[in-house]
């Protein structure tokens, strides 16, 4: 028999066998912290999305409110009110509640059944805005002020300011779990490729002292552990993809749906997200590959 043929003997005694690098513990590995950054992403980009529908909505809304007060007529009150409010520039429309209405609002704190009719309950106004920009809530809270005492105007502009710090606050919770996730994968790898170094450690030593490029050695080892992690970011990807829509259906289940989908819409990631969890698998692939390459490049230093 005649002997192989060069080519034949790379490819079947490579620099790094796939069992020196534990390969299906790195895989999994790699696949557990691919799907917990793309939760985290997703997460993110939910919270964000809701946020923004949030405040859009509550920007398109404002309050007036008209404190009842002795010797004045309440309901004439909320009807000077309620024009003033509607010849507001801006404003789309109004709707005053009544007596009925406000009574309902107070049911969730003090229960149902109870008679308000001698309690002085706050009348409220919804107004809602128009899609310019021309609504002046300080002329309309004077213009209040002055014509019909104990009415106020409320923008909602703190619940605005309150919910974009929550959401940001949010956002920055899940890109710190993100860089956590990625630097425990590096972590990981860098273990691995030091295990792969020390099983190898006479055929790397050979070559580097018959004089092989660092560069050469160090690309074995890149193209492995990229080859790995390309199978691990993908099954994590791929499972935290499929978590989104699981997790609607989940809601829809719940009592608390409504709920649920009020504070995340209804688990849509969209264009966006997928596109997000695709860049968290790419960046996980390439960060295994190009941690190990690292390693290996600074041992061979170390050995020169």
């Amino acid at each position: 028999m005649g002997e192989p043929a060069p080519g034949r003997l790379r490819r079947e005694a490579p620099l790094v066998p796939a069992g020196s690098v534990a390969g299906r513990a790195l895989v999994s590995v790699v696949a557990i912290m691919t799907f917990l950054a793309s939760l985290a992403a997703g997460a993110a980009l939910l919270v964000a999305g809701a946020s923004r529908d949030w405040q859009a909505s509550i920007a398109r809304e404002a309050t007036v409110q008209v404190l009842p007060a002795a010797g004045r007529d309440i309901e004439a009150d909320v009807g000077r009110a309620a024009a003033l409010a509607a010849a507001a520039p801006g404003v789309a429309s109004v709707e005053p509640y009544g007596a009925e209405r406000a009574a309902k609002l107070l049911e969730p704190w003090l229960g149902s059944g109870l008679d308000l009719a001698d309690v002085p309950v706050p009348r409220l106004i919804a107004v809602q805005l128009g899609s310019g920009a021309g609504f002046d809530a300080a002329a309309l809270a004077a213009a209040l002020a002055a014509a019909v005492p104990g009415a106020t105007l409320d923008d909602h502009g703190a619940w605005r300011a309150r919910l974009g710090a929550a959401a940001g606050a949010l956002e920055a919770v899940a890109v710190a779990l993100c860089t956590l996730v990625l630097a425990a994968l590096a972590l990981a790898v860098g273990f691995a490729t030091r295990g792969a170094m020390a099983g190898n450690r006479e055929i790397i030593g050979v070559l580097h002292f018959v004089g092989a490029e660092d560069s050469f050695i160090a690309r074995e080892f890149q193209r492995r552990f990229l080859r790995l992690g390309l199978q691990g970011a993908t099954i994590g990807s791929g499972l935290a993809a499929l978590s989104f829509p699981l997790a609607g259906l989940a809601a829809d289940r719940l009592a608390g749906a409504d709920g649920v989908e009020a504070l995340f819409g209804r688990f849509a990631l969209g264009p966006w997200g997928y596109g997000a969890i695709a860049l968290t698998a790419a960046v996980t692939a390439l960060l295994t590959g190009w941690t190990s390459r690292a390693i290996v490049v600074r041992h061979l230093r170390d050995l020169a």
